[in-house]
């Protein structure tokens, strides 16, 4: 590859300046190191496929962020040249697939699987205040959200992620972006320093049913809180009273890794048992083939083919279909 890294900007010292001006300079410098070390040559077969689509947007201008509309987009004074548009739109179909979305790149539009507006929408339905804060995005994917959380108003937004696919898309779409950008890390939670309170609000967002042990999982997010401060958790859930979970003997609507779901009453009850009180259900509903669908940007299986044909409120295993519930809570002194 000629010309400059595209991950330069990503990892080692421009990282850990742009840490230490967020005030988490106790990162430093074990959270440098790690994301260098995730990129490392070799660390995975398609790094040198994704740094080479990564140095191609290089030479493309950067847009203001457009808050308003479904999508995260961007506002160009000008529409590319037809060359540079070509070039954005290969490299953006070279990370398909693309999970969460839609975006709106200089006028290429990303419909990706998931309709995480309408998820988004569950959250600012709920008046949940961004203005200021400092926020952990566990699980963050390609950073659709946290772009959402900087439009609201976010001061600092940290996301992880360890799926380097999905940061690849992040890092495509920050490259996109004027600043102020999230900031999106290849790790997993357990790869972050110890909690120490540092943030204002810790998202979750469809990754606590993919944790062997739960309750770890919010012990964990709780170390990273303020006291008093939110943490919004959006998971699946069964219809059910407080003693009632679902534990898939093998796959559930197609997915491998779904470990316990614990219906809504039950879910209140292990935020509250892992140091938690003031929760709040701010939404259950049924996952629709409407929200999650295979589309050109996302073309392999999706909803509608984990469902029972005859019956869809049943998955092809015969567990109740996707439910969802986002919760919100307070970290407990």
């Amino acid at each position: 590859m000629n010309g400059r890294d595209p991950f330069t900007d990503v990892s080692g010292e421009a990282l850990a300046n742009r840490l230490e001006a967020a005030g988490l300079g106790h990162w430093n410098p074990a959270v440098p190191e790690r994301v260098a070390a995730a990129i490392a040559p070799g660390r995975h077969g398609d790094l040198d496929t994704w740094r080479g689509l990564l140095a191609q947007l290089e030479a493309l201008p950067q847009a203001a962020l457009e808050p308003g509309g479904p999508a995260v987009a961007t506002a160009a004074e000008a529409p590319l040249p037809p060359g540079q548009r070509a070039i954005l739109e290969q490299v953006l179909m070279g990370l398909h697939p693309w999970r969460k979305g839609p975006f709106s790149l200089h006028g290429i539009d990303i419909d990706a699987e998931w309709r995480s507006d309408l998820k988004w929408a569950r959250v600012t339905a709920a008046g949940i205040d961004l203005r200021a804060t400092r926020i952990l995005d566990v699980g963050c994917g390609n950073a659709w959200y946290a772009w959402r959380m900087i439009a609201a108003g976010a001061r600092t937004v940290i996301g992880v992620d360890p799926t380097l696919k999905h940061v690849m898309q992040a890092w495509a779409v920050r490259r996109c972006l004027l600043p102020p950008a999230p900031e999106i890390l290849p790790l997993p939670l357990e790869a972050l320093p110890p909690g120490r309170g540092d943030f204002d609000r810790v998202f979750s967002m469809g990754v606590l049913y993919h944790r062997k042990s739960p309750i770890d999982h919010l012990a964990a997010l709780r170390e990273h809180l303020a006291p008093g401060g939110m943490l919004l958790l959006e998971s699946l859930v069964i219809a059910g009273g407080i003693d009632q979970c679902l534990c898939p003997p093998d796959r559930y609507a197609r997915m491998r890794n779904v470990w316990f779901i614990p219906s809504t009453p039950l879910l209140a009850r292990w935020l509250e048992r892992s140091g938690y009180d003031a929760v709040e259900v701010l939404d259950e509903s049924v996952t629709t083939v409407d929200e999650q669908r295979s589309t050109p940007w996302m073309r392999f299986e999706s909803l509608p083919g984990a469902l029972d044909p005859v019956d869809p409120m049943r998955t092809v295993e015969n567990h109740p279909a996707p439910r969802r519930a986002l919760l919100a809570a307070r970290r407990r002194d």
